[in-house]
């Protein structure tokens, strides 16, 4: 399996793991996942007023996948005219908000992060320098007055 295969397999399972899923089935099929946690949402909704929530998400990869995410579940991520770019506005039940999207989004962009680290060091050692490790740390110098 390729590391990209690997890194959506993992995704599925993280989607699985927030859907509830129990059976080794319901753990393969992401689709019905995806549906589970669309209708864990509803089942909150019935439950509980939706609140506004402000999410800040400054890497652009990490909140493209959040907006993403919550566009999966048919949330519908916005902002304010002059809010930054980073802040994305969510409008569900804070309950889902917190015990679901949130949590899967940090799980899913933890994977994320981790994929792009090792290809970022593969493209490094194969087509810059072999020597892919942070520099060095040297003691400080004296300080002159300059």
């Amino acid at each position: 399996m390729n590391d990209e295969a690997a890194l959506r397999d993992k995704l599925r399972k993280i989607e699985a793991l927030f859907a509830g899923a129990a059976t080794a089935g319901e753990k393969a099929a992401a689709g019905a996942a995806a549906e589970r946690i669309r209708a864990r949402l509803r089942e909150e909704e019935k439950r509980e007023k939706s609140v506004e929530v402000r999410f800040s998400v400054a890497d652009p990869w990490a909140r493209q996948m959040f907006i993403a995410l919550c566009r999966r579940y048919g949330l519908r991520p916005y902002r304010y005219p002059r809010m930054r770019r980073q802040s994305v506005i969510v409008r569900a039940p804070e309950t889902f908000l917190s015990t679901v999207l949130w949590p899967e989004f940090q799980e899913i962009n933890a994977a994320l992060g981790d994929y792009l680290a090792q290809v970022t060091d593969k493209v490094i050692r194969e087509a810059v320098y072999k020597d892919a490790v942070d520099a060095d740390e040297v003691p400080e110098q004296a300080r002159t007055g300059r």
